[in-house]
């Protein structure tokens, strides 16, 4: 009878999941180890990278990564799932059954086994329970809610166009409303700038960003609050001359079809609106399995990166709550968090195994850099720099931007492949279109 293989699980494919499934699947192959990635897509897309997407100026079919491809060439096997329970008796998730776009059901509820679970989840927005959110704005959690709103701003583009060479003197704007002053509300603001520069080129050509209206809410005092307070003014001055009517202290308590409303009584028009106001763990999180988990569906987990409950089930990225001892606040949910905790938990599972000391999880904030396009960039560099912190802009703080993307195809794809595929997104820069429209 054949030895059973140690099977370890990893729920959730996105920047730290695929990463640590590479990692393990490079170190125990299909030896004496079962390495399983769950997700509910077939590929990945990075996630810092949708508001381009949104935007028309990334083609996600030549960044987005195959799963079932990738786990061939890793050593790995891949399941198209999405997560529904933990049952912890028998050491078993539970996935729900799959459907077809008529809803009809191709596969059923099942269940895998695991000797060491890994959950890496990831977030979706958050909608702080505003009415009407759910209902009249699009999300960013995913290719799919990118695609929509890219496609819906097309039409607008269109339409906006078609009555513009009609009559040339209309008064016609696509109106648009982003909520959330954060990385991916200013990054998606500048880059709708850009795209609509280039429209003309494509067979709009009475359509320019002169027709383009974006209105960017933050209810907060500032945007960009993980920046310095120069940097984030900075970024603002550059968003407003770009065209971009900014909104701090604003409070939006409802929002309806075609608005949004604010707390100090303005009604925001909108043939588009974006929620990027904070993220939380998906509700199917909560108490899932019996894990402990915060009011945000966040898994609470100790030093070492496992479940407060079950020290054979780990989390790691924006679905891990994990506020280091004396820190007044958890580590915040960004991509260089779960490619650090990618790390730690790859070493911890594999010293486990071993019967080694785990080690506990030290985040090291290397900085935050936004990118408004092709316009400008700006962010902070921390850690041992300058006392702790230097601003950087402009192009150095690009190259540093793009830098970013760049350790992330490494970190999933191995040094090899990696370069090769950064040699060929120079070519495709050159030669690709710098849209997609369809």
């Amino acid at each position: 009878m054949a030895e059973r293989k140690t099977q370890i699980v990893i729920a959730g494919g996105g920047a730290g999941g695929l990463e640590l499934a590479r990692r393990l699947g490079a170190r125990y192959g299909r030896r004496a180890h079962d390495i399983i990635l769950i997700d509910r897509s077939r590929t990945h897309v990075w996630k810092p990278l949708l508001h381009e997407v949104a935007a028309g100026s990334l083609d996600a079919n030549l960044d987005e990564v195959g799963y079932r491809s990738h786990c061939h060439r890793w050593g790995y096997r891949f399941f198209h799932g999405s997560l529904a329970g933990i049952d912890r008796e028998t050491r078993e998730v539970v996935l729900a059954p799959m459907v077809d776009e008529d809803g009809r059901e191709l596969v059923g509820e099942h269940r895998i086994r695991y000797d060491w679970l890994v959950l890496a989840v990831g977030s979706v927005t958050n909608d702080f329970g505003t009415p009407g959110v759910r209902e009249n704005c699009i999300f960013l959690d995913n290719r799919e809610q990118a695609d929509r709103f890219r496609n819906r701003l097309l039409n607008h583009c269109l339409r906006v166009s078609r009555k513009m060479s009609a009559d040339p003197g209309a008064d016609e704007y696509v109106e648009i409303v982003v909520v959330g002053g954060g990385a991916t509300g200013v990054e998606l603001s500048a880059e709708l700038y850009n795209a609509a520069a280039g429209l003309r080129h494509y067979g709009l050509e009475v359509f320019d960003e002169s027709r383009l209206k974006v209105t960017l809410v933050e209810a907060g005092p500032r945007i960009l609050p993980a920046l310095p307070e120069p940097l984030a003014a900075a970024a603002r001055a550059e968003l407003e001359a770009l065209g971009v009517r900014v909104l701090e202290r604003t409070r939006v308590v409802k929002a309806e079809p075609g608005a949004i409303l604010t707390a100090d009584g303005q009604r925001i028009p909108g043939d588009l609106m974006i929620w990027a106001a904070g993220v939380r763990g998906a509700d199917y999180l909560r108490d899932i399995g019996g894990l402990e988990t915060t009011p945000n569906a966040q898994l609470v987990v100790g030093p070492t990166l496992q479940t407060t409950r079950d020290a054979r089930i780990f989390a790691m990225g924006d679905c891990a709550f994990f506020r280091p001892e004396g820190a007044e606040r958890p580590v915040p949910p960004r991509a260089q968090a779960a490619h650090q905790m990618a790390e730690t938990v790859f070493h911890n599972l594999v010293a486990a195994q071993e019967g080694r000391p785990l080690r506990p999880f030290v985040y090291r904030d290397k900085g935050s850099l936004v990118s408004l396009s092709r316009f400008s960039t700006v962010g902070s560099l921390m850690g041992n720099l300058v006392g702790g912190r230097m601003a950087v802009e402009g192009r150095l703080a690009r190259l540093m931007y793009l830098s970013l993307y760049r350790m992330h195809l490494l970190a999933i794809h191995g040094w090899l492949k990696g370069l090769a595929l950064i040699a060929v997104g120079h070519v495709n820069a050159v030669v690709r279109p710098k849209l997609k429209l369809h």
